[in-house]
């Protein structure tokens, strides 16, 4: 079975597609030694990131073990995350 998403570093709490996935497809997650079932609640394009663990607004969202961006809204396991529910925190000049 290919694997449908990566996740990068143990702590985070949201995994890349790495093929398109369909709302209802059942996503497997293995992290720190135990074994994640989340259920996508919509279409996810190739590339994009999925919530593995709810996320509530204001939370950070971590990748590559580091916070990448803050919820807008709240977030649940299982949804896709991106510029509608996402502000980014890395590489803004606006931000100090």
């Amino acid at each position: 079975m290919q694997r449908r998403v990566i996740l990068i570093d143990p702590q985070d709490n949201v995994v890349t597609a790495l093929a398109d996935l369909d709302a209802g497809e059942v996503i497997e997650v293995k992290q720190n030694c135990e074994s994640l079932s989340v259920r996508v609640t919509e279409e996810i394009p190739f590339g994009h990131k999925v919530a593995v663990e709810p996320i509530c607004a204001g939370g950070e969202i971590i990748k590559y073990g580091q916070p990448i961006a803050r919820a807008t809204q709240h977030i649940c396991a299982g949804e896709h995350v991106h510029v509608h529910n996402a502000d980014a925190q890395r590489g803004r000049g606006d931000l100090s």
